[in-house]
């Protein structure tokens, strides 16, 4: 009987879950002292990591510093040998999936579907954690709003194995959206985008922040994160390096000693945007 009388609370009780908007600002994730560990050896090694709604945090550095670790770490798919991380105060463990999945929403790097579902079915597996609350009557705009938003809509129909790997990470990307979620982790979602779509991508991203979410982004193009990153964490060898305003991490010393390569950081001659390039010699080989 008390089973029953439970699993009655529950029913009536499903749409009461829904996470509330945060103010700008707010601390929706938190790592603290992360350590993650792979064969015995520290891959991420106490970091610490405040994400705030409102914001733009781009994560940089070169190959291997931890960038994807820390943000698998983040979203929970990822165990941590120590420290800890919460999302919206609490301890990933306090969160079911279903709890997680409605607070935040994750783009891998790997863009794999085991099935031949349309794009239009992919990113309506965006919508899954709304089913059976109040926000499931939103499900058909916000696909429509996604497929248009990332540049997909005329790719709708077709199936996500056919697609370019350009076209799925774009498609990949309006499922992540469409989750509609207040914190917001993606792994690398210009990496296979041509430069009119990375532009598109950084905008909705910059947008997404706009509109009160928090944006995780991990970049291996400074220049994009200088231009739309209110605050860039570089990580280099499992560490954070630095955590600040672009203007004030992004510095030649720094990049140049992070990179192992001669960095060049300076006005843009029209704009004033910050430009962020490898020094090279000039085309007679001179350094």
């Amino acid at each position: 009987m008390a089973f029953l009388l439970d699993r009655s609370r529950r029913l009536f009780t499903r749409g009461s879950d829904l996470p509330a908007l945060n103010e700008r600002g707010t601390v929706t994730m938190r790592a603290t002292d992360v350590r993650v560990e792979r064969g015995g050896r520290a891959v991420l090694d106490r970091v610490s990591l405040a994400v705030h709604a409102g914001e733009v945090l781009a994560l940089v550095g070169p190959n291997g510093a931890g960038k994807s670790t820390l943000l698998a770490a983040l979203s929970g798919d990822q165990p941590v040998a120590s420290g800890a991380v919460e999302l919206d105060g609490h301890p990933l463990a306090h969160w079911s999936p279903g709890q997680m999945a409605r607070r935040r929403a994750v783009l891998p790097q790997q863009h794999t579907v085991g099935f031949s579902f349309t794009a239009r079915q992919v990113v309506r597996m965006g919508r899954s954690p709304w089913h059976r609350t109040s926000r499931e009557a939103d499900d058909d705009r916000r696909i429509d709003e996604c497929l248009n938003m990332c540049d997909v809509r005329h790719l709708a129909g077709r199936p996500f194995s056919v697609l370019s790997g350009g076209e799925r990470a774009r498609v990949a990307l309006a499922r992540v959206l469409a989750q509609s979620t207040e914190t917001v982790l993606l792994d690398e979602p210009t990496a296979a985008l041509d430069l009119g779509h990375q532009e598109a991508v950084m905008r909705i991203v910059r947008d997404r922040a706009g509109e009160g979410a928090a944006v995780v982004v991990v970049l291996h193009d400074l220049g994009l994160a200088a231009a739309y990153a209110d605050r860039i964490c570089v990580l280099d060898g499992g560490r954070a390096v630095a955590d600040g305003p672009p203007a004030d991490v992004l510095t030649e010393e720094l990049l140049s000693d992070v990179y192992g390569h001669p960095v060049e950081v300076f006005p843009h001659p029209r704009s004033g945007a910050m430009l962020v390039l490898p020094r090279r010699g000039d085309p007679a080989g001179t350094p």
